[in-house]
This record gives C-alpha cells, sequence and structure tokens, in this order.
C-alpha cells in the first residue's frame, strides 16, 4: 500500500531535478506554485494507492477486462463487480463511480476511454471528457485525493504523448475552478514506459506549460522587467545626450 504522502508532487520532482523545465515561446497559463503542488505523477500499481479515489480505464460494460481495468475489478473482489452490474454501463467519454470495496482507495471512477482508431475524429473530445467528467465527480462526492490511469492508452491505443496532453490541460483547467478547490492532490499513474516518459515530456511543456516551476516563471519576469528597465534607461540617457547636442 501506498500512501498519499510517499508521493511527490511536481513541485518536489522540480525542486530535487527529476523533473526538468523546457524552455518555449508560447504559454497557454503562468505557471503556479498552488498548482504544483496538488499535482502528482507515480509510475507503479495504482491498485496500491491509498486514495480517495482511484480512476479506472473502463470499457463500455464496466464489468472489468484487460489491463487495469482487470486489474483494479481483481484487487477490489467481487463486490465492485457485483456494484458494476447495477450501473447500465457507461458511455464514451463519460464516468461513473463506485466503492473501493478491498482496494486501499475509498472509491472507484470509471472512466471510458475512446478506442483511438475508432473514434479517431472525436477522439480528444472523448478523452476530454473522461477527465473533465472525473474530476466533477471528485468535486461533487468530496474527494480530495484522485489517482488517474492513462486512459485509453492501452489496446484503445490512444497514443501516449497526445493522451498526456489532453490530461494535463484538463486537469489543470478543473483545478482552476472555484468548485474544484477542495481537491489537494492528483496523481497521474504510469505503469507502461511510454506513458511514463509521455508525462516527462508533457508535464513540463508540451506547447503549453501545463506545470512550468514557478521560480523558474519568477526568473524569466524578472529578467524581462530588468531588461525593460534597462533598456528604459539606455533611451533615456540618448534622448539627454541629444538635448546636450542641441
Amino acid at each position: 500500500m501506498v500512501a498519499l504522502s510517499e508521493i511527490p508532487t511536481v513541485s518536489t520532482l522540480y525542486a530535487t531535478g527529476k523533473l526538468a523545465p523546457i524552455s518555449a515561446a508560447k504559454r497557454s497559463a503562468s505557471p503556479s506554485k498552488g498548482i504544483n503542488d496538488r499535482v502528482s505523477v507515480y509510475r507503479g500499481d495504482i491498485t496500491k494507492l491509498q486514495l480517495d479515489a482511484i480512476v479506472n480505464a473502463a470499457n463500455q460494460s464496466l464489468l472489468g477486462g484487460g489491463g487495469v481495468d482487470g486489474a483494479i475489478h481483481r484487487a477490489a473482489g467481487p463486490d465492485l463487480f457485483r456494484e458494476c452490474k447495477t450501473l447500465n454501463g457507461c458511455a464514451t467519454g463519460d464516468a461513473k463511480i463506485t466503492e473501493g470495496y478491498e482496494l486501499p482507495a475509498k472509491k472507484v471512477i470509471h472512466a471510458v476511454g475512446p478506442v483511438y482508431w475508432q473514434d479517431e475524429d472525436q477522439a480528444p473530445a472523448l478523452l476530454e471528457g473522461c477527465y473533465r467528467k472525473s474530476m466533477k465527480i471528485c468535486a461533487e462526492n468530496g474527494l480530495k485525493s484522485v489517482g488517474f490511469s492513462a486512459i485509453s492508452t492501452g489496446v484503445y491505443g490512444y497514443p501516449s504523448g497526445e493522451a498526456a496532453e489532453v490530461a494535463c490541460r484538463v486537469v489543470r483547467e478543473e483545478l482552476e475552478k472555484e468548485e474544484c478547490k477542495q481537491i489537494e492532490r492528483v496523481v497521474f499513474v504510469t505503469f507502461e514506459m511510454k506513458d511514463v516518459r509521455a508525462y516527462g515530456e508533457t508535464l513540463p511543456y508540451v506547447i503549453h506549460f501545463f506545470f512550468e516551476p514557478f521560480s523558474s516563471f519568477l526568473s524569466s519576469l524578472l529578467s524581462s522587467l530588468l531588461s525593460s528597465a534597462f533598456l528604459s534607461l539606455l533611451s533615456l540617457d540618448a534622448g539627454r545626450i541629444r538635448a546636450n547636442l542641441e
């Protein structure tokens, strides 16, 4: 069993050099230490995490399957299957909540991601729906910590890098909302190396600065302000020189 206190935040990963910022010309949002303190990435077995909820990469039946779905059902025991039978399935892009039963997590949120080659045109919107609905469920149920599996990146074939971009963007947007203020930690849980690499690249930067270290943002801002001030002084001095010459 892995307690939340054992999982480092993004802020800690930056501070220890395990996550490196990457410079870029464009930002979609300003870096925020408050957000970085509420986000983690963890490689390991999601069924061992002692959180308020874990998010299962489920199929439409909600009755279990392969990969992480099957692992969660096995670890939770038969009562999870029995409760899922009462839910009448779930549409792609949506999510439903159950008890966690024998899992260390109190609840399981079952999110049905898109099959990439079947839903390619709608895949980004459907995957976004999984993350938004799961965050909404957390907010509605007063859950303070949640671990997301890498939805759709297994047999459903969603490219890990693209999926990580959707996950990071949506989670950041949701954490900034008033209704999600009580969510203290979101953990991106990876297992396969392709997902580990995808989050390692996406968390600091993939077009957007989702979770850039706040200190580097302050340094950049300070450098920019100092440069502006220096240029202003040069301009002022040049004006004085011209006035003296005249």
